[in-house]
């Protein structure tokens, strides 16, 4: 498996305005996964660090590349949820023949109560079900990237069809 990670909530990346000037302490990914069991061989690739509301179709661009540059079938990228649904978009029109999943995080990372590591496993743990394509998975909930929307107001995503 190959973990792409690109910023956000979920590495505990706290942007107090728009100019995404990070304001909190961090957390890497690879500090959460270590306290998972895991029986897998993975690597990380880290792309950016970017409020999600900050990455540009260049950064789309170059999250592309890296996934073609990997042989494994297995992508898993970390992002913002500000955009996590236009990124899926952008990749599934592309037609890769990979699982890619991408998670992210509504609680800080670097917090007690964070959702970030319960996302990461569920995400994680999804590759062995889910078969070649682009999902959203969050809040123990799996989207395709067609049939997903972000719900501000109860801060989840949900089906279209909800």
């Amino acid at each position: 498996m190959l973990i792409i990670t690109t910023g956000g909530t979920i590495e505990g990346l706290d942007y107090t305005d728009e100019s995404a000037k990070i304001t909190s302490k961090t957390i890497s990914i690879k500090e959460l996964i270590s306290k998972f069991r895991i029986d897998f061989r993975y690597s990380i690739r880290h792309l950016f660090s970017k409020d999600s509301r900050c990455i540009t179709k260049t950064d789309r661009e170059l999250i592309v590349k890296t996934i073609k540059c990997k042989e494994t079938k297995n992508i898993l990228i970390t992002h913002g949820t500000y955009t996590m649904i236009e990124t899926a978009e952008y990749l599934a029109k592309l037609n890769i023949n990979k699982t890619i999943i991408l998670t992210g995080s509504f609680i800080l990372g670097t917090k007690e109560n964070s959702d970030a590591s319960s996302n990461l496993k569920f995400a994680i743990s999804q590759f062995k079900v889910l078969k070649e394509g682009v999902y959203i998975v969050i809040q123990n909930r799996v989207f395709t990237w067609d049939n997903v929307r972000k719900n501000v107001e109860r801060n989840q995503f949900e089906s279209k069809l909800d």
